[in-house]
């Protein structure tokens, strides 16, 4: 008989063999080796020494090049097959089943020789017996008599508590099928006489599938490259002894484990193959054990092979760029400036901030804010771009990056700290972290340690009293302000070069700061508007500088809005002079002569006009005795007030005017009140506040409705009726019966009624805390409407074709707080002359629509005699003299006139 060369596979007990052709190694053959028998393994119970039986054979042969010999065939009773039988030589030239026999693990068949009749095979049967007489006679292996009892099981019932008792301490295994490239069943050996046969994943990869049949019976094929997987682990690892380290366990229950082969682990070997990929979410049992299987994949990836075959390599960063952090808009995204470039936006790599929409987590978004801003605002760090996030849902396209300040990485310092999530990216996203397995464990480190927002004591929030939202309140506040001096602060915005919000921790106040004694060109604010020269500069310089620095802030009093007047400190130095060095402000005398800084606010302008800075570029110092001989009560005070005169024969100063544009949103049909937007920094705010409130809700996550009824107050998200769009409002009162709400819709003034169906939860970042509302009420000033109907639905319809949606500019003469801070105006059109006869106060009065006041407010008497009444008086005596309006019926005292408009 031939002798044939063959590659075993493995051994299915003591005398079975797979083999492979040397040539093709999934052409497959069993072998059993001739004249002998081995205990069996069986999944209800092995034989005694079963294990140890196949054992030894296993250790001998599987793996290696043998040469077998076939004495004679049996045929299989369940198809007829036959089944060839004979003997395996070695490489060191011993034979089996000679060997095994002489070491007592297979015992001779029961009919042996019976119709044996070769030669050869009379000969092996003879050295068979002697020694199994020999194994006998010394008790070898099966003939022992005691003990060859293995408990195998094949089923772990809680996989977690096996893991928490089995993790960190190394298992001897046996890989006993391959599945997939990334799935083993593996025999561990937790005691020698005990066994679990179980499921493994193979920690850090994930290899694609082999062909399958699913549970309905559908063959499913394989994935590109999943045959290629498990044929490269069993040809290294099946049968073979491992060690096996359990890592945890997968959502499924599976057990997964770092399998290590004799030359390391396997998990390395198979991803520089390409034939399998790094799993995110195993990077926290593996910690520093993944930065290697990163590289073994980078490696495949770089010589394309296996499943990156048509890998695309991503632009490798630039380089560390040094960049000054200017401002930290949220708890992962910055703005940084570079030398050269002009500021720019940037996102934290592979990091989210606390979740808005959690409302566990959304507490700790202005705490997390402040953990970066102290620790990154006005620094040197060096910054690394590591890709893009591409513009979604409304959100333009960014770049995101690491950020390290002295050899740390921020991101990981806010994820250590409980103050950021890790995001999990998509298996093809490459534009991530370098250090994303390190932010993952941080993450699990926060989470056990309950740091931050994994907390699970509720975190009390601070929040500010605006101060500046009245006078009254102010006046209040400054006068406790003023007793402390220099205050620590924090500017929380820069509205422009000398005027800034301000947060006082310790008081948890917020306020409008003015800085006394300069005025600072103004800036435009908004696209409509212009600025004044060296506005934009003074601005730019001002934010540099002050945007949510750490300050200190000394108070002298207040303007006549809720502002309060004062100096600003940074880095213990006068932020005025700063500005007026720069040639970016002007010094007002006379609040400068009463100020003890006014000699080194002097001394500022002039360095600035000596150089020709800023505003001083053209400076002709022979002008300057011709400007100092000018009124100063004609420059701006910014909030400070002119200084007295001497003498009774002076006349009293003129009228302080308080222009401000704004646009005109509603028009009350009933009381003729009006909602306007103030513009400026609000409605900039509302614009891309706006902007991501219909974005939020047209994602598919933000349509839940409202959990309970709404109650009257509170703020809801309202879908407006005419456009369908979404907008912030209020609930004014219910109707539970019809499952209705009265709604205000707080940033434009109007009003409806709106089922529960079109209400939303107000998400915390578009809340009342986020921005206030807009609508600001209004009323005409100096003027009184008609109570008939008739007269009233004129005067609105007037008013609606005149005004409503139009800006306006609006003279403000005065804010009555005892009626919720209404402003009485003169409304002029901003395409005309500030002339009171051209306002549409005249024009409502002039064409019968309204009458003047006859007994006027003390605030409206100071108005007496000014060229703001008179030509009201004048409107209206014309309007009685042609008899329009509500003069149509006769004189102005007629007593049915007197009802219609009193």
């Amino acid at each position: 008989m031939s002798i044939n060369q063959a590659m075993v596979k493995s051994a299915l007990s003591g005398d079975t063999l797979v083999l492979t052709s040397t040539k093709n190694p999934h052409q497959e053959r069993i072998f059993c080796l001739a004249f002998v028998n081995a205990p069996r393994m069986k999944r209800e119970g092995d034989e005694p020494y079963a294990f140890e039986s196949r054992d030894f054979l296993r250790k001998l042969v599987v793996g290696k090049v043998v040469q077998f010999q076939v004495i004679y065939n049996i045929p299989l009773s369940s198809n007829g097959q036959l089944r060839d039988y004979g003997i395996v030589i070695l490489q060191d030239g011993r034979i089996l089943p000679r060997l095994a026999v002489a070491e007592g693990w297979v015992k001779l068949r029961d009919e042996t020789g019976k119709n044996t009749e070769s030669d050869t095979a009379k000969t092996l049967l003879e050295k068979l017996k002697s020694a199994e007489a020999e194994a006998k006679a010394d008790s070898r292996g099966l003939w022992a008599g005691k003990g060859g009892r293995i408990e195998s099981k094949y089923d772990v019932p809680d996989p977690k508590a096996f893991a928490e008792e089995w993790r960190g301490k190394p298992i001897d295994g046996i890989v006993e099928r391959v599945l997939t490239g990334d799935r083993l069943i593996v025999r561990l050996k937790i005691h020698p006489t005990e066994h679990v046969q179980t499921l493994v994943l193979i920690a850090g990869i994930r290899a694609p599938s082999t062909k399958r049949t699913t549970a309905d019976g559908k063959e499913q094929e394989a994935e590109a490259f999943g045959e290629e997987a498990q044929f490269f682990i069993e040809h290294r690892l099946l049968q073979r002894g491992v060690s096996v380290n359990i890592l945890g366990v997968s959502p499924q229950g599976t057990l997964v484990a770092s399998v290590m082969h004799p030359n390391g682990s396997i998990a390395e070997f198979v991803l520089r193959e390409g034939l399998a990929r790094c799993v995110d979410h195993h990077s926290t049992m593996l910690g520093p054990g993944m930065v290697k299987l990163r590289e073994a994949e980078k490696h495949a990836k770089s010589k394309k092979i296996g499943l990156f075959q048509g890998h695309v390599p991503t632009k490798a960063p630039a380089g560390d760029t040094e960049v000054t952090v200017t401002r930290v808009q949220t708890a992962d995204t910055i703005y940084v400036r570079s030398r050269t470039g002009p500021e720019k936006r940037v996102n934290l790599s592979s990091i989210r901030q606390p979740k808005p929409s959690d409302p566990k987590q959304a507490p700790f978004q202005a705490e997390a804010k402040e953990f970066l801003r102290k620790r990154l605002i006005g620094k040197h760090v060096k910054m690394t771009i590591d890709g893009k996030k591409v513009a979604s849902e409304g959100y333009e396209e960014r770049e995101v990056a690491t950020v390290m300040q002295n050899g740390k990485n921020v991101a990981l310092q806010l994820v250590e700290s409980g103050y950021a999530s890790v995001i999990r990216h998509r298996r093809d996203d490459d534009d991530r972290s370098p250090q994303y397995d390190d932010l993952l464990a941080a993450e699990v480190a926060a989470q056990e340690e309950k740091k931050g927002m994994w907390s699970e004591k509720p975190l009390v929030t601070k929040a500010y009293v605006d101060y500046s939202e009245s006078l009254q309140k102010a006046k209040v506040q400054a006068s406790v302000l003023q007793r402390q001096k220099k205050v620590p602060a924090i500017v929380d915005f820069v509205k422009g070069a000398s005027r800034f919000t301000v947060l006082i921790p310790r008081e948890n106040a917020k306020l409008t700061l003015v800085l006394s004694c300069i005025r600072a060109p103004r800036s435009a604010r908004s696209a409509t508007d212009t600025s004044e020269p060296f506005g934009p500069e003074a601005h730019d310089f001002a934010s540099r500088k002050c945007m949510q620095r750490d300050v200190e802030i000394d108070i002298e009093g207040t303007d006549k809005v809720g502002g309060f007047i004062g100096t600003l400190f940074i880095n213990r130095e006068n932020f005025s002079k700063l500005l007026l060095e720069e040639g970016l402000a002007t010094v007002h005398a006379y609040s400068a002569q009463q100020s003890p800084h006014g000699p080194e606010l002097f001394a500022a302008e002039q360095k600035a006009k000596d150089a020709r800075k800023g505003l001083w570029h053209d400076y002709d110092p022979s002008a300057d005795a011709a400007e100092e001989a000018e009124d100063p009560s004609s420059a701006p005070t910014n909030g400070t007030a002119a200084p007295p005169t001497n003498g009774a024969s002076t006349p009293p100063p003129p009228r302080k005017l308080d222009y401000r544009e704004a646009v005109i949103t509603h028009i009350d049909p009933l009381t003729l009140r009006l909602k306007l937007q103030l513009i400026g920094t609000g409605t900039g705010a509302l614009e891309e506040l706006m902007s991501k409130f219909r974005a939020f809700h047209l994602s598919p996550a933000n349509k839940a409705p409202l959990p309970n009824p709404p109650k009257a107050g509170d703020y809801v998200a309202a879908r407006f009726s005419e456009d369908g769009s979404w907008y912030r409002a209020r609930v004014r009162r219910n109707d539970r019966e019809a499952r209705t709400s009265e709604v205000v819709y707080v940033d434009y003034g109007n009003e409806e009624k709106r089922p529960w169906a079109e209400l939303r939860a107000l998400a915390p970042p578009f809340d009342a805390r986020a921005l206030k509302p807009q609508a600001q009420e209004a009323a005409l000033a100096y003027v009184q409407w008609p109570t008939a109907r008739e007269y009233v639905a004129d005067a609105h319809a007037f008013l609606d074709e005149r005004v409503n949606g139009r800006e306006m500019v609006a003279s403000v003469e005065y804010a009555d707080a005892k009626d919720g801070g209404v402003l009485h105006v003169v409304l002029f059109s901003k395409d005309l002359d500030r002339a009171v006869t051209e306002s549409v106060n005249a024009d409502v009065v002039g064409e019968g629509l309204a009458v003047v006041k006859r007994v006027l407010r003390g605030w409206e008497r100071q108005a007496e005699g000014t060229e703001v009444l008179r030509g009201l008086r004048e409107k209206e005596a014309r309007a009685k003299e042609e008899r329009v309006g509500g003069w149509e019926y006769g004189e102005f005292g007629d007593d049915e006139v007197v009802d219609k408009l009193r």
